[in-house]
């Protein structure tokens, strides 16, 4: 029987590269997957999961409009589908993602952050925190120290910043993993 996983992380833990690693894996035994990530993500281009170890995949990308269930139907047989940048899921998608696995008996990975800089929950983690069948932390270390990272920094011009838009895209030039207290009291960037 088809599940449904959330695998979240904070920045830099390897959420894309593991989603890289879980498609190869099954594609090495025949074993056809798809692969999406959302629209929002325009680091690499749209439809990209790339990790910053340099591995790339084309995805399908996610608009707030999108069916998931009847796009997912539509593809036909999949043994797997991958989602890439979860927590920028509406609950509607999350839904969608839910029937996927309930009806068609697909399984489901979504990977993404649990929480933003100011340490809120983003919408499509919530739901996934609530309807996933298995939630699983992919974890990273502390940018200043040696503990375990959970939460995201973001930093504009060198400085930390706790108040803005939730969603700004971007990486280890706009955010950094750290644990709670190098969250409040942050080190000197390296």
């Amino acid at each position: 029987m088809a599940q449904f996983f959330f695998k979240y992380g904070a920045m830099n833990s390897g959420k894309s590269l593991e989603i890289i690693k879980v498609a190869h894996n099954y594609e090495e035994q025949n074993k056809q997957v798809e692969i999406f990530t959302s629209a929002l993500d325009t680091r690499t281009s749209v439809g990209t999961v790339a990790s910053r170890t340099g591995y790339q995949r084309q995805a399908i990308p996610i608009t707030d409009d999108m069916d998931l269930f009847e796009s997912i139907k539509a593809l036909g047989h999949r043994y797997c589908i991958l989602v890439d940048e979860a927590q920028f899921l509406t609950k509607e998608h999350v839904l969608q993602l839910a029937r996927v696995v309930d009806e068609l008996d697909i399984p489901v990975m979504a990977f993404g952050l649990k929480n933003d800089f100011t340490n809120e929950l983003f919408e499509g983690s919530k739901y996934l925190l609530l309807y996933a069948d298995k939630i699983e932390e992919i974890k990273t270390i502390c940018w200043f120290c040696h503990k375990k990272a959970m939460m995201n920094l973001r930093f504009v011009d060198g400085k930390p910043v706790y108040e803005g838009e939730q969603i700004q895209i971007g990486g280890n030039e706009s955010y950094l993993p750290v644990c709670r207290k190098c969250y409040f009291q942050p080190g000197e960037l390296r």
